[in-house]
């Protein structure tokens, strides 16, 4: 591997042990919060009923969605800046990309599933549904180009290039709805004028899930990086074996 790139191979958590056990503990306390008061405390909505309660769940997970691909683009910046230049921000970008592809589909089935009591059908090509699917599709493009056999140094820097062009795609899925008439509702909390159309319980329960998805996130991608650098640990032992067999094989 090029020398210019900084090495930590003994650092295989992104969070200290503590903290981390700190996150999932967390994570849990308010995955049940949000359970109770997105199924028994919060009322249900007076014109779509019980069906508007999946919406504690999708507008987290959209939120969880953008939160990983702007992740996985700070840190590839990171890794595209030589000063700052290391392997834990490719490790970081990889990790959160798929993290940010799994809460995408999240975000679309729930979606879907909202659809279908409030719209009539599981899926309409509106503007933010089709930018959404297209978001889908970019990031997977992106770790299948991850998964391509290369250089480290080469495919680390191909990779956070990419994900500086696939981001372009995130600003157009949230304005989507601003920018063209859809049946997808508007903002519901970071509306253009700052005046948020939901309050009390609702908004109170709708703030928990965002809470909750977003401590999620922070215990997965903990886990994928530790995960991510087993997984190099194990090319670098694999490689270093095969090229000691050949060697001893070539002596003999």
């Amino acid at each position: 591997m090029n020398t210019s790139v900084a090495r930590d191979d003994a650092r295989t958590r992104l969070l200290p042990t503590w903290l981390g056990r700190t996150v999932d503990v967390l994570t849990l306390v308010v995955l049940v919060a949000l359970l109770a008061y997105g199924l028994w405390i919060a009322p249900p909505d007076e014109v779509q009923g019980d069906a508007q309660r999946i919406m504690y769940l999708h507008v987290p997970a959209a939120w969880a969605m953008y939160l990983a691909f702007g992740v996985t683009t700070i840190a590839s910046v990171l890794w595209l800046v030589p000063r700052t230049r290391s392997i834990v921000w490719d490790r970081v970008a990889g990790s959160s990309a798929e993290i940010g592809v799994l809460f995408t589909g999240l975000t679309l089935v729930l979606g879907s599933l909202w659809g279908r009591p409030v719209w009539g059908v599981w899926w309409a090509w509106d503007a933010r549904l089709v930018t959404t699917a297209v978001l889908f599709f970019l990031y997977l493009g992106l770790l299948a180009l991850r998964a391509i056999p290369a250089d480290p140094v080469v495919r680390a820097r191909r990779s956070a290039i990419t994900a500086l062009i696939v981001f372009i795609d995130v600003p157009i899925v949230h304005f989507s709805v601003n920018w063209w008439r859809t049946l997808h509702q508007q903002a519901t909390v970071f509306t253009p004028d700052l005046n948020p159309e939901i309050h009390g319980v609702m908004a109170l329960t709708l703030w928990i899930g965002v809470l909750a998805f977003t401590l999620l996130f922070v215990a997965l991608l903990d886990r994928r990086y530790r995960l991510a650098a087993l997984e190099e640990g194990l090319e670098e032992r694999t490689l270093d074996a095969a090229i000691a067999a050949r060697a001893a094989g070539g002596a003999s």
